[in-house]
């Protein structure tokens, strides 16, 4: 799977012709322990993937489970788990991996792209349904890619003919199969957030829409109530009914998980008098280690007749301040009169519950919990946990050869919309982390700064770097806090070296919400750049957007600014 998807990578891109210097990157260090209960042997952690996993979708094929989440403006798109147990997963590849593949980014926000990814299986097919924001050329649209293995190689996008987001497809027992999604309701809409659900009919081999569009859902459980937003529809089917689940309240904390069911595919559904089957807005909010936003949520069944549900949520560490964006949470669930239970009324989501009756999955790395991992960059492709900002249309990194070397962009982070900066991120796993990265700043050219970036979006971000001038060298320290502050990022402290060192490391510690870095010229010798910073400009709360962070390494033409 890499040497393919690296093959198809360099196949697509062109040398960058640009004059520049060199950045080369030793290593990244990343620990993280954000503490509370440690499972027992018969049990399991939530979040089960930890950090900016967001919206999961996942399906049982035989004794396989698959899983893909939202990856918005970042590229590779749409990551993909695989797990035989539910609770360990291993990430196998991106289905959006060419940069050729998908139109979009080209500038665009980072809040933009990839949006909720559904994964369905029939006859050995695998079908990922999305939508994507604001694709150049073609503004907002959906569609679906299909492949043999989920690790991929997946299929160019056949574009589906209607509007809406959050395309989802369901297979019938009758070989029949549909696609439902959210869009806008028939007639007037009636307020701000008035959404409905729509049904349609899909030929599995054309990856073509057929019939009319129907519309199952109005506005939500209690229209009168005016719900805001009813989206994320799966269908599925348990005996005689037919199943409908969605999101309502949108993607806050008034997020909530809605079940209707009909004795047809087709309707009229009737919507659980006991909604919703799982949300945590009900709770007091000064409750001590919240999870907040629940929803999005897909429903598994088990080979014994046991179900289970995957869905999103975030863990603030202040008010409504959390930096890891939303995560991927598992719960069984309970059937009550033909009606499904994640979580009752005004329950906690349990950070610790009872593993599933699953053999064990294989678990190369954590995707949850402590966690200490070391990357050097010693292969020739990158593994599939690492991003970019939009699909690269130029060659300007490279791998397996003494580390990762980067040729620095001319784009700043804050400077994403006139072009491609020159940053490879890690999606951020805990509140509590340290980050460390080890370069050769040697072959930087003056004017040129390389270091390690935490990135929220392109308004908001820190940079701790070293910048060639002559020949010496300075450390760094940049913030943007807001599209007001300069696209470099302004500074926060600046240290001179005498010399160019043969290496430098930089450190970022996190304990949210502070900030502290330091740098090391020799192993281990940590010296303080600033101390006390506020890690809180990264939370979506003050930040905006929907997103979580990512960090890792970073390089920018300077050409000397103040």
């Amino acid at each position: 799977m890499k040497t393919r998807a690296a093959a198809l990578l360099l196949a697509c891109l062109a040398a960058t012709g640009v004059d520049a210097g060199e950045a080369v990157f030793v290593d990244v260090h990343y620990r993280g322990d954000d503490g509370g209960p440690v499972p027992g042997e018969t049990q399991y952690r939530n979040p089960v993937i930890a950090g900016f996993y967001p919206d999961p979708s996942a399906i049982r094929v035989g004794d396989d489970f698959y899983l893909v989440a939202s990856s918005f403006g970042y590229f590779p798109g749409l990551p993909l788990f695989h797990s035989t147990d539910l609770v360990s997963w291993r990430q196998i590849g991106n289905a959006i991996d060419r940069p050729g593949q998908m139109p979009y980014g080209d500038g665009e926000a980072l809040t933009r792209g990839l949006f909720a990814a559904t994964i369905s299986h029939r006859d050995g097919r695998f079908y990922i349904a999305n939508t994507c924001f604001y694709c150049p050329g073609r503004g907002m649209g959906n569609f679906v890619i299909t492949a043999e293995d989920p690790a991929g190689p997946w299929s160019d996008p056949a574009w589906l003919d209607f509007n809406g987001i959050d395309p989802s497809l369901f297979f019938d027992d009758d070989g029949r199969a549909w696609l439902v999604h959210n869009d806008v309701p028939e007639g007037e809409m009636r307020y701000d957030g008035h959404r409905a659900i729509w049904l349609r009919g899909f030929d599995a081999e054309t990856l073509a829409l057929t019939g009319e569009a129907i519309q199952l859902v109005d506005a939500g459980v209690h229209p009168q109530s005016n719900p805001e937003h009813v989206e994320g529809p799966h269908l599925f089917r348990r005996g005689d009914w037919y199943y409908l689940t969605a999101a309502e309240g949108g993607t806050g904390e008034q997020h909530a998980q809605m079940v209707w069911r009909s004795r047809a595919v087709t309707g009229p559904y009737e919507a659980w008098p006991g909604n919703p089957t799982l949300t945590q807005r009900d709770l007091d909010r000064a409750r001590r280690d919240p999870v907040t936003s629940t929803g999005h949520a897909q429903f598994i069944a088990l080979r014994d007749g046991s179900w289970w549900a995957v869905f999103l949520a975030t863990r603030p560490y202040r008010g409504n301040q959390y930096n890891l964006g939303r995560e991927t949470f598992l719960l069984p669930v309970e059937w009550r009169d033909d009606w499904p239970l994640i979580l009752p009324r005004g329950a906690r989501v349990p950070m610790v519950a009872q593993r599933p009756a699953l053999p064990r999955s294989a678990q190369p790395r954590p995707t949850t919990g402590p966690m200490a991992w070391t990357e050097r960059f010693d292969a020739k492709v990158l593994p599939p946990q690492w991003l970019m900002l939009d699909p690269p249309k130029d060659a300007w990194f490279a791998t397996g050869d003494g580390g990762l070397r980067i040729t620095p962009s001319s784009t700043p982070l804050g400077g994403h919309g006139g072009g491609q900066p020159a940053y490879l991120g890690h999606r951020l796993q805990h509140h509590n982390a340290t980050i460390a990265a080890t370069l050769d700043p040697a072959a930087l050219d003056a004017g040129e700064l390389a270091g390690l970036a935490l990135l929220q979006n392109e308004d908001h971000h820190y940079v701790a770097g070293i910048e060639r001038a002559g020949r010496g060298a300075t450390l760094v320290l940049l913030r943007r806090a807001g599209s007001d502050e300069p696209e470099a990022g302004r500074e926060l402290a600046r240290v001179p070296l005498p010399s160019v060192p043969d290496h430098i490391s930089l450190r970022l510690r996190l304990a949210a919400p502070r900030l502290d870095v330091d740098y090391a010229l020799t192993p281990d010798d940590w010296k303080p750049l600033a101390s006390g910073l506020d890690a809180s400009l990264l939370s979506v709360d003050t930040a905006g957007g929907f997103i979580g962070n990512t960090f890792g390494p970073y390089a920018v033409q300077r050409d000397g600014q103040p």
